[in-house]
């Protein structure tokens, strides 16, 4: 039995007539009624009771029919389920995240996706450094990461996402714990509570930033996760720096204060910040992930990139192409 059977079984019984659903099926009469035919001799009963005037389905005919239809509506449901995945509009990607971005960009990723892409099941994996990022896009754990460049692996892809001013955090009762922003060099005699793992991006942003101030910050405390962080600030163990999307965690008894631009550094460089990018496997041929990182970009949350700037070398493509 084929599917061009049932849709010929079908538009006859709809139509009643044998003529009228030829036309339908843009085909000849003979060779309809001959499908129909065959159709009885392997179903092994008769479907239409014909007459010169019109054809009545017959009671198998009539339970034949609701099986038909049920069959053909699961063919064109499967047929638009592969149509939508092939084009990106459905399917599963795995994304992973900073600890910090899940607060503040993976929302607007989420919310996104889910208004552009309702068919797009994300499944989401949190609090990865950059480095474990980097490795699980490698091993193919996730499809899409949130993380913190440089990137340092080969066979990635990236885009910017956002860059992001660092903040600082102070204990509630601080002398820092102001509105006024605060130069780095005020920090030179504070214990800080830092990240602990010894490829943090944000880590090494801090240091540089206070290396940048004329100082090696103290490291009183090392954390593993923000919330750890912002617990021993408020607690008055230390001041930290971290990056603006912290500004989302509200903890009692701590206070954000943000950092002066050029305040300290030598060359009147602005304010310390680190970078957030989208990476993938450069190889990636899921059109889903294309299509994800094509529906960001449309709604803001990814910079537009910038058109490639042409070697001074090439040879114009065109004969009107600027030379």
């Amino acid at each position: 039995m084929e599917i061009r059977q049932l849709r010929y079984f079908v538009t006859v019984a709809e139509t009643r007539h044998f003529g009228q659903a030829a036309e339908r099926l843009h085909m000849a009469q003979s060779p309809l009624s001959q499908a129909i035919r065959q159709l009885e001799a392997q179903v092994g009963a008769t479907l239409f009771n014909r007459t010169t005037r019109r054809v009545d389905l017959t009671p198998a005919g009539e339970a034949f029919l609701r099986d038909a239809l049920r069959i053909l509506d699961s063919v064109e449901a499967a047929r638009e389920r592969v149509q939508r995945i092939g084009d990106g509009h459905s399917g599963l990607l795995r994304i992973g995240c900073t600890g910090l971005a899940a607060y503040k960009q993976l929302p607007q990723l989420a919310r996104i996706a889910a208004r552009e892409l309702p068919g797009l099941i994300l499944r989401y994996v949190p609090d990865l450094l950059t480095p474990g990022q980097e490795e699980a896009l490698a091993e193919d754990r996730i499809d899409l990461a949130v993380l913190r460049p440089p990137l340092r692996r080969p066979g990635l892809a990236s885009r910017p996402v956002a860059r992001e001013r660092l903040t600082l955090a102070v204990p509630a009762r601080h002398r820092l714990a102001g509105d006024e922003p605060v130069a780095l060099h005020e920090l030179r005699d504070e214990d800080f509570v830092v990240y602990g793992a010894r490829d943090s991006v944000v880590g090494a942003a801090v240091t540089q930033a206070c290396l940048g101030a004329g100082f090696l910050p103290r490291r009183a405390h090392e954390v593993a996760e923000t919330s750890v962080m912002l617990t021993l600030v408020a607690a008055g163990l230390g001041v930290a720096l971290l990056p603006e999307s912290a500004l989302a965690l509200r903890v009692e008894g701590v206070r954000y204060v943000p950092i002066a631009d050029g305040a300290d550094s030598a060359d009147g460089a602005d304010a310390p910040h680190v970078d957030l990018a989208l990476a993938w496997r450069a190889d990636e041929v899921n059109p889903a992930l294309a299509r994800l990182v094509e529906v960001l970009e449309a709604n803001g949350f990814v910079p537009p990139e910038p058109p490639a700037v042409p070697h001074p070398d090439r040879v114009p493509a065109h004969p009107g192409e600027a030379r």
